[in-house]
């Protein structure tokens, strides 16, 4: 009875304690997406899904200069069959000390050009502002994340993991994404010698699989955006190295760049032009590989695959009509950059040609309410008017989703 009331004591005085920092600072989340899609695939098969995804939030106040966030999901669907999948999502601490500060947890990171290493990741980023920029340093881990939004398929075996169904008789055999250990050092410069934003970093990434082959790498990278006006011009590019560790050991360098021109249009509007030319090198000689990145990122609205070996060379059109309607249109080819990276649709087994072809898209977003959002969109992938796979069939979808918030 003594050590029920000590128990109970001590709980009260905590939140006795706590109830000033928090009662007020609570704030309390729910976001619900549905959304819904078909189209065909390379056989010209029609695919139908549905998936609903669930995501309650809470964050925290904590003293004068922390803070606390959590957010899970729980995403249900159809997708030939029908899957559940349970998710921790942002969750992280945060602390400031006057010009630095702390991330703790599973935070969001994305490198200058944003398609080396971006994502919700496990571990922890320093920050310190100063008069020449700001500086930080970070570490992740990734094997505790869900395979299918880490989205890490830089080796064979990564692939093969990627594509395995998730099974609650092995869950742990297929639900996490590769482990590997990612650090970063990074500068950022809103506007050196008042002309330039410049945005630098070095990453690094181990293979702690339990692969009997291990992929290394390291990144330099650094992004410049120049503005002029209603015009804005953007430079960047990354240099890696790779080391792959098995029975014939190798070393690797690699390349990739972007270069974009964007002209945000004077008018009631808001309407902006983009272009932008993506180039992840492909396979040159024997110390001269593709370039491969730690998470795939994808920079087609039909045409998914990871920017190795590839090029994509996009115009994109998108206007803010009212404050509730907006519309986007995106046209892209792609060019693959050697004959052996880039396999599947549309390539045919002994295609010879470099140029798969265009995709158009295009998308409207409403929002009738603030906190409800309806999206339609659509596009195409057109493989004739390239020469990788002109026989290949068309490959089209529509995709339909609504948002609604409650905060």
């Amino acid at each position: 009875m003594k050590k029920t009331f000590n128990k109970t004591l001590i709980i009260l005085l905590a939140v006795f304690l706590l109830l000033p920092l928090s009662v007020w600072a609570i704030d309390f989340g729910f976001v619900t997406n549905i959304s819904t899609g078909f189209g065909n695939n390379a056989s010209d098969d029609v695919n139908f899904d549905f998936k609903i995804d669930l995501w309650p939030r809470l964050s925290l106040l904590i003293g004068d200069n922390g803070d606390f966030l959590f957010s899970a999901g729980l995403t249900l669907g159809v997708d030939e069959e029908f899957f559940y999948v349970p998710e921790i999502l942002h969750t992280e601490f945060s602390m400031r000390f006057g010009s630095s500060g702390i991330r703790v947890g599973r935070i969001n990171y994305s490198d200058p050009l944003s398609f080396v290493a971006e994502g919700l990741f496990d571990g922890a980023l320093f920050y310190h502002n100063s008069g020449i920029g700001v500086f930080q340093i970070g570490a992740w881990y990734t094997g505790f994340l869900y395979k299918k939004n880490a989205n890490i398929t830089m080796t064979d075996d990564d692939l093969m993991s990627f594509g395995t169904p998730l099974d609650y008789g092995d869950f742990f055999g297929t639900y996490f994404a590769p482990s590997r250990m990612i650090a970063s050092l990074g500068w950022e410069h809103p506007s050196v010698a008042e002309v330039v934003n410049l945005r630098t970093a070095v990453v690094a990434q181990v293979d702690l699989t339990d692969s009997d082959s291990k992929f290394h790498s390291q990144y330099l990278i650094v992004k410049g955006g120049f503005p002029f006006s209603i015009f804005l011009i953007e430079f960047g590019g990354s240099f890696g190295m790779s080391q792959t560790i098995n029975d014939d050991n190798e070393f690797n360098l690699a390349f990739a760049g972007e270069a974009g021109f964007f002209w945000l249009f004077p008018s009631e509007f808001n309407s902006r032009l983009s272009f932008i030319a993506r180039i992840a090198g492909g396979k040159i000689e024997n110390s001269v590989d593709a370039f491969v990145p730690i998470t795939t990122k994808y920079y087609g609205f039909i045409l998914k695959h990871k920017l190795s070996g590839l090029s994509v060379l996009s115009v994109n059109f998108s206007s803010r009509i009212n404050q509730d309607l907006g519309t986007s249109v995106d046209f892209s080819y792609f060019i693959r950059n050697d004959l052996g990276t880039f396999k599947g649709y549309p390539v045919s087994p002994d295609s010879e040609g470099f140029f798969l072809g265009p995709e158009v898209s295009a998308q409207a977003t409403w929002s009738p309410f603030s906190d409800l959002q309806l999206n339609l969109g659509g596009g195409l992938f057109i493989p004739a008017l390239g020469n990788a796979g002109s026989k290949e069939n068309i490959n089209w979808r529509i995709e339909l989703s609504a948002t609604m918030s409650i905060f």
